[in-house]
C-alpha cells in the first residue's frame, strides 16, 4: 500500500488541472466543531445536490474537527455515523480528536482539552457544567469514560490520516512541503500551519483542508482551505469535485435562520 501511496504522489500533476477519477464525485467538509444545526442542513444540501448532478459514484470526506467548541458534538459524532450508514462517508482525524482520545490517559493532555473547546464536547454527551465545573482532572476522566459511549470512541479511533482520489489529497491541516507522503507525520497532517500555508510552489497534487480558519474558502495554485470557522461564524462550508468541476456549498446563519448557499469556483 506505501508503494503505491509514493507512486501516486511521485506523479507532477498540473494543478490547473486536478481532477477526480472518471465517474466520481466528491464532497469534502471543512470542521463542524459541533456546529449540528449547520451540518445537518449541509448534509442535506449534499443529498440534493448529488441527486441533481445525475448518477456517480460519490463520496462525502469529513475533514475532521467535528468535535469541540460548538454546542453538539455528540449529535454530530451521531448524525456522521448514521450518513455513514446510508452512504460512502469517509473521515479524516482531526487534531481535536488526536486531543480527545489521549484525554482519557493524560491529565497534561486533558488539561489543554478542556482549555480549547473540550468541555463543551463532555459536556454534549450529557455531563452537567456544574459537575465538570468541579471536579479535577481525575473526576473529568471518569465522567468522560461514564458519559461518552466506547461505540462513539471506538467510531473516532478509526478516523483516517488522509485520503487520496485522482489528483486531489484531502487531510485535516495539511502537509511538510518537500516531504513525501509515505513520511509525512501524523503531526503535521493534524496541526501544521507553516510552512505550508504559505508554500506556493507545487506538491504534485490537491490539497484539500481544513484547520486553518478563513472568513471564505481559501482558493490557492496548490490548496483549497474550506475551514470556514462554523462554531463562530456560524458558516459550514463543503467543497465539490467532479472531473476537474468544483463548486462550494455552505450552509449560513442569517437573519435567525440556516440558509444554504451553492456556487461554481
Amino acid at each position: 500500500m506505501l508503494k503505491s501511496i509514493r507512486q501516486f504522489f511521485a506523479r507532477q500533476t498540473s494543478q490547473a488541472a486536478a481532477a477526480v477519477p472518471a465517474g466520481e464525485r466528491v464532497y469534502a467538509i471543512g470542521d463542524v466543531h459541533g456546529r449540528l444545526d449547520l451540518f445537518e442542513t449541509l448534509a442535506a444540501a449534499i443529498e440534493a445536490d448529488d441527486a441533481a448532478r445525475g448518477l456517480a459514484e460519490t463520496t462525502v470526506i469529513l475533514l475532521g474537527d467535528l468535535i469541540d467548541r460548538g454546542p453538539d458534538s455528540a449529535g454530530v459524532v451521531a448524525a456522521t455515523r448514521d450518513w455513514q450508514s446510508r452512504r460512502k462517508v469517509r473521515v479524516i482525524c482531526g487534531n481535536h480528536e488526536e486531543k480527545l482520545l489521549e484525554s482519557f490517559d493524560d491529565p497534561a493532555v486533558l488539561r489543554g482539552f478542556l482549555l480549547y473547546g473540550g468541555d463543551a464536547t463532555i459536556q454534549s454527551y450529557g455531563v452537567a457544567p456544574a459537575d465538570l465545573a468541579t471536579a479535577d482532572l481525575a473526576g473529568t476522566q471518569a465522567l468522560m469514560r461514564r458519559a461518552i459511549p466506547s461505540e462513539d470512541l471506538a467510531f473516532i479511533a478509526g478516523f483516517e490520516d488522509f485520503v487520496a482520489l485522482g489528483d486531489y489529497l484531502f487531510v485535516h491541516a495539511g502537509i511538510r512541503p518537500g516531504v513525501p507522503i509515505g513520511t509525512q507525520t501524523v503531526e503535521d497532517m493534524r496541526w501544521i500551519r507553516e510552512p505550508f500555508l504559505d508554500y506556493a510552489d507545487s506538491h504534485g497534487f490537491m490539497v484539500v483542508h481544513g484547520h486553518t480558519i478563513t472568513a471564505e474558502p481559501d482558493l490557492r495554485r496548490n490548496r483549497i482551505g474550506i475551514d470556514t470557522g462554523a462554531y463562530k461564524s456560524g458558516r459550514l462550508t463543503a467543497l465539490g469535485l467532479e472531473g476537474e468541476r468544483r463548486w462550494l456549498i455552505a450552509t449560513e446563519e442569517r437573519d435567525g435562520a440556516i440558509v444554504v448557499d451553492t456556487r461554481p469556483v
